[in-house]
């Protein structure tokens, strides 16, 4: 895992969050609820306290949906519980809340703070996961054999209690030191059983480093984080429970997917295209997921081809059926079908596609109210995506250019990730060509002008940076 940070001045995301019109508060009603439902919390007839449960999360979170512990199966295997909160136990359905939540649709992340799609008396309080805390959940146990086959699926709602909160970097650490606590100590191992049955199948993992923007005293600071390995075992598991969603929905006729087509042939024999001018080996019979997995993406020309292969993963959606299963059920980045139940408390598709798994476990009918609103989520997610998305961008771009706002005119080292390629091989009228750069230092990722050389290292002149526009813009030097 690599970090680079780099210090930026004070920044008003006010402005931000006006354009994209983000909400400020939750309407009293809905509050009221909230509150009434925090003062009473759910308490499920079955008991599970006695299983050590422990959160993953960052380190500032407080949104807790999952917890998880991980156990060595009599006879060989593993069995894994995940505890995911019980969002619907805590809101009513028809009321003031739930009408809320539909029009936020999930929680938007800022840097000043989140805009959340509970009321943080629920997201961050009664519901949260939070270590030392009865809390009501869906309780998925995920029996596995030795290979990290799913041999066996169960969920019930249940008590539950956290024993620790956990962080990505603690848990980091921990697992290089070799002593992970006892709730998780199997999660390499596991994790790895995973990764390696999904390169198998034709998975797909963009092993993208991450930009973010911090708090640091008065100021912030940009990030450019790479994923730790523990992240990725941790991500694992609830893709695991998501497959395993999918297949109770398919074998129940009715549910909601996370979707996306296969890559098409034709941009797959493009990427290879790619490959050997940017040094990167692709083995005979090797898929697209094998060779990224083999990439170190902070070598500059790996990034580039990490980069091109981002192309392959787009037509992501939600997919709602009641009756007949969808023609194509598959997402084509895990190879299989899945569905998001992990982290009801952020995203408002995972109330409803959990309520209708606990009823086709139980063999009873799925609620009205759940069965009702699968066919109007697929739009509201997809619009809710492209707010949050807007923002995260939109944040990281705004640090950019605060952060450069003073620097136009000097020049920087960079990596070439991204050149204009039109099907016919000239420019756009009136558009210079040109492409994606990654500057070394500060982490900074934007367009620049120039017959740029992909996959290589070149210097580059910062032309603009406009904090009000949120515009970068560099040109070779």
């Amino acid at each position: 895992m690599v970090i680079r940070r780099v210090l930026a001045p004070r920044i008003d995301f006010g402005a931000l969050r006006r354009e994209l019109g983000l909400p400020e508060q939750f309407p009293p009603a809905a509050q009221r609820e909230a509150e009434t439902a925090a003062a009473a919390p759910p308490r499920p007839a079955a008991d599970r306290t006695d299983v050590p449960f422990v959160t993953v999360d960052p380190a500032a979170s407080r949104d807790l949906d999952q917890a998880m512990h991980l156990a060595r199966r009599p006879g060989g295997g593993y069995r894994v519980r995940y505890a995911i909160a019980d969002v619907a136990a805590h809101v009513r359905p028809g009321g003031a809340l739930e009408e809320e939540t539909w029009r936020r649709g999930q929680t938007v992340y800022l840097p000043d703070g989140n805009v959340p799609l509970h009321p943080h008396t629920l997201s961050e309080g009664a519901a949260s996961l939070l270590p030392g805390e009865d809390r009501a959940a869906v309780v998925w146990t995920l029996d596995l054999d030795p290979d990290g086959g799913t041999v066996a699926v169960a969920l019930e709602r249940a008590l539950v209690r956290s024993r620790a909160k956990l962080d990505y970097a603690g848990v980091q650490a921990d697992a290089d030191a070799g002593r992970l606590p006892e709730p998780i100590a199997l999660l390499p191992e596991i994790g790895a059983l995973l990764t390696a049955r999904g390169l198998r199948r034709g998975a797909v993992n963009l092993p993208l480093p991450e930009q973010d923007v911090e708090a640091d005293g008065d100021g912030w600071r940009l990030v450019l984080r790479g994923p730790a390995p523990m992240e990725d075992h941790n991500a694992q598991i609830s893709l695991l429970t998501g497959m395993a969603a999918a297949d109770l929905m398919l074998a129940g006729g009715i549910g909601l997917l996370r979707t996306m087509p296969a890559p098409k042939p034709e941009a797959v024999a493009r990427l290879r295209t790619a490959a050997a001018p940017l040094g990167v080996d692709w083995p005979a019979g090797a898929g697209v997921g094998e060779v990224l997995a083999g990439l170190d993406a902070a070598e500059p020309r790996a990034a580039a081809f990490v980069d091109q292969a981002a192309e392959l993963m787009r037509g992501a959606a939600y997919t709602a059926f009641d009756g007949a299963p969808p023609d194509r059920p598959e997402h084509g980045g895990v190879a299989a079908a899945y569905a998001h139940v992990t982290a009801p408390l952020r995203r408002l598709a995972d109330r409803y596609a959990t309520e209708v798994c606990l009823a086709l476990h139980e063999g009873r009918a799925v609620p009205d109210w759940a069965r009702a609103a699968l066919p109007k989520l697929p739009e509201v997610m997809a619009a809710t995506d492209r707010t949050a998305g807007a923002a995260t961008r939109g944040a990281v771009e705004l640090a950019e250019a605060v952060l450069l706002e003073h620097r136009v005119g000097e020049t920087f080292d960079a990596a070439v990730l991204d050149v204009d390629t039109p099907p016919n091989g000239q420019p756009k009228p009136g558009r210079q060509p040109g492409g994606t750069v990654a500057l070394d230092a500060p982490p900074v990722r934007a367009r620049c002008t120039g017959e740029l050389p992909l996959g290589e290292r070149v210097r580059v002149r910062l032309v603009t940076a406009d904090p009000v526009t949120r515009k970068v813009l560099f040109a070779l030097a």
